[in-house]
């Protein structure tokens, strides 16, 4: 890749899959229909404004939420995107209860891939950076169509893991357990660019912290004694900055590359949180670890954590792992 200053991503996956002689392409090629898909995704939410695209369908996902018209168009793109190539034994989204078979008419693979098509899509109306998020794993099980242990693997079993940021730019950042790239869409033509290579969280830390502020009554004592430690900030030189947008991709992206904490712990209503262990918490903690950081239940790494459920949720804490650390010592004692 040396010799230009122009690397597509396209270009970047190949370059990565040479270094490995027996590799079949489909796992790359995975890869490279996902980022065709968020460049989809991404024209549509840039034109949402312009279309009859805003809005709610009318009813409720799994999870119990509005489900927005762009939460739909995402799903569609993704799986009408990669229900075909023979790559996929099966797919996960949180939009639906089940997992996603490949149609019969198509041939099946051996990875699954979990994904979030549109993380943060209740700010859909009022035009704030939204995400895609997504996980792959190989299939472990011999069924063809892929099962539902083929999909409840833990996250240190993760093949790749990323999420696509729609905000000022487009940006898809990934990691295939060789560090964390991320990719500026140029829609002059159409294509993610190298723009951010072997991003790592910035260390010594920033003093930022992250989280919905609003919840603190309902906190426990000891995620309260947390918020409040880093407040202080004492032990870091000063009192930390608040930042929180409430977009779980934008706020992951700028702890990403600023540093500091994000955290969205349980509480007493949700003693698990709300965020999904599957395709939100464990493909953001694969690229925290994989950038220098961590990411934590409060108790354990997110990536230990054996699922028993789809849509499981989890309390999450990631970012520069000095804060994650300090943040489960207290809970911990709590």
């Amino acid at each position: 890749m040396e010799g230009t200053s122009i690397v597509t991503i396209e270009r970047h996956i190949i370059e990565a899959e040479r270094k490995y002689p027996e590799a079949s392409g489909a796992f790359s090629n995975i890869l490279t229909d996902m980022a065709l898909a968020a460049k989809v995704i991404s024209r549509q939410v840039n034109m949402a404004g312009l279309v009859d695209i805003l809005g709610r369908v009318g009813r409720s996902n799994v999870q119990g939420e509005a489900v927005q018209k762009l939460d739909v168009f995402a799903q569609d793109v993704i799986y009408q995107a990669m229900d075909h190539t023979g790559h996929l034994c099966c797919m996960v989204s949180e939009e639906q209860e089940d997992l996603m078979p490949i149609p019969e008419v198509f041939p099946a693979g051996d990875y699954v891939l979990l994904f979030d098509p549109l993380d943060g899509s209740s700010n859909i109306d009022v035009n704030v950076s939204i995400g895609t998020i997504f996980s792959i794993h190989r299939k472990i099980s011999g069924e063809t169509r892929g099962t539902l242990d083929d999909c409840l693997q833990v996250g240190r079993k993760q093949l790749a893991a990323g999420y696509v940021v729609y905000g000022s730019s487009t940006m898809l950042v990934y990691t295939t357990g060789q560090g964390v790239h991320g990719f500026t869409l140029d829609p002059s033509i159409g294509e993610f660019l190298l723009s951010h290579e072997n991003i790592q969280i910035p260390n010594p830390a920033t003093r930022y912290y992250s989280a919905n502020e609003a919840r603190y009554p309902h906190w426990e004592p000891a995620m309260q004694r947390v918020l409040d430690r880093f407040r202080a900030g004492e032990e870091w030189g000063g009192a930390f900055s608040a930042r929180y947008i409430g977009s779980l991709v934008a706020d992951f992206h700028r702890t990403l590359l600023r540093g500091g904490i994000f955290m969205y712990p349980g509480d007493r209503s949700n003693p698990n949180g709300k965020l999904r262990l599957l395709y939100e918490s464990s493909p953001l903690a694969f690229i925290a670890e994989q950038a220098g950081g961590r990411a934590s239940t409060g108790t354990e790494d997110i990536l230990d954590v054996v699922p028993t459920s789809l849509h499981q949720r989890t309390p999450l804490f990631l970012g520069s792992t000095e804060f994650v650390d300090e943040a489960e010592r207290i809970l911990k004692q709590g």
